[in-house]
């Protein structure tokens, strides 16, 4: 568990629900619990140092819950609907985020040679205890920000370690899954780059299949592994994703979002808005 020391100093450096710090992690803070917030995570960590966050992707039938002491790890870009379940302001809900960068770990992998994979398959999104050695790295990492003169040569240096550590976790076979470059997780990342530059068009998912080197059936079964959802799905909860960040920042219409993100029914656009998030698409514009 994080210790307190480390949690007081969280809540020192930060300032408003999301702080960058130079040359170290982002800071999440909430006083009091939140509705639902939608968004495309990109591969990231976050550790959660107090408070409890719930997290949800299509084609899982239970929430993911990351409580204090437990990682978030992303390994794919994954439509996530969460939420702050546990913050109140004399106990405010306190993370570190950082994002994964993938070409750092595929060059540590390569330079560490091979580990055993995990023998169970993991999804693109997983709650992990968090070891000691993890939370020393986040604890010197954001210490940083008490030390600027030594933030610029440390902090790449803390944040590759970071990167080395969650490669070596026993949590992070998914990650090991990802470099290797025969590996079907593999091929399923370069498939979610292809559907996330082109979500608001038609997708021939059995061409999309090829394009990675995989059968249609094998693509399909594996997409779902990583992901617990299917590529027609994921393309969906894409679109349904950036339709209510547009609702939400107050420059369209329904309509208009809804053809922004490739939809040509308005009313089809609507039922499927309703059924992600629980309300009309009316209710999100501001």
């Amino acid at each position: 568990m994080p210790r307190q020391d480390m949690i007081d100093r969280a809540i020192s450096l930060a300032d408003g629900n999301y702080t960058p710090l130079h040359h170290g992690p982002g800071i999440a803070t909430r006083t009091a619990p939140g509705t639902f917030e939608a968004m495309i995570y990109e591969p990231l960590v976050c550790l959660i140092l107090q408070g409890e966050k719930r997290l949800r992707v299509s084609g899982r039938d239970e929430e993911a819950i990351g409580g204090a002491g437990q990682c978030i790890v992303v390994s794919h870009a994954m439509p996530v609907v969460s939420r702050i379940t546990e913050a109140r302001p004399e106990r405010p809900y306190v993370s570190l985020i950082t994002t994964l960068d993938v070409s750092e770990l595929r060059e540590l992998y390569n330079t560490v040679g091979d580990d055993p994979l995990d023998a169970e398959p993991a999804c693109a999104l997983q709650v992990t205890p968090t070891s000691e050695l993890l939370l020393d790295v986040f604890d010197r990492w954001m210490r940083l920000a008490e030390e600027p003169a030594d933030a610029p040569v440390l902090g790449p240096l803390i944040r590759r370690e970071l990167h080395y550590r969650l490669l070596k976790a026993d949590g992070g076979g998914m990650l090991r899954r990802l470099l290797r470059r025969d590996s079907h997780a593999s091929n399923i990342a370069r498939a979610i780059d292809t559907l996330r530059q082109g979500y608001r068009g038609r997708v021939e998912m059995d061409e999309l299949a090829r394009s990675v080197g995989m059968s249609a059936s094998s693509f399909y079964k594996h997409f779902r592994s990583v992901t617990a959802t299917t590529p027609l799905q994921y393309q969906k909860d894409l679109r349904l994703t950036e339709a209510r960040r547009l609702l939400l920042g107050g420059d369209h219409s329904v309509s208009t979002a809804a053809t922004a993100v490739g939809y040509e029914s308005p009313s089809q656009f609507s039922r499927e808005y309703s059924r992600k998030f629980g309300g009309s698409p009316r209710a999100d514009l501001h």
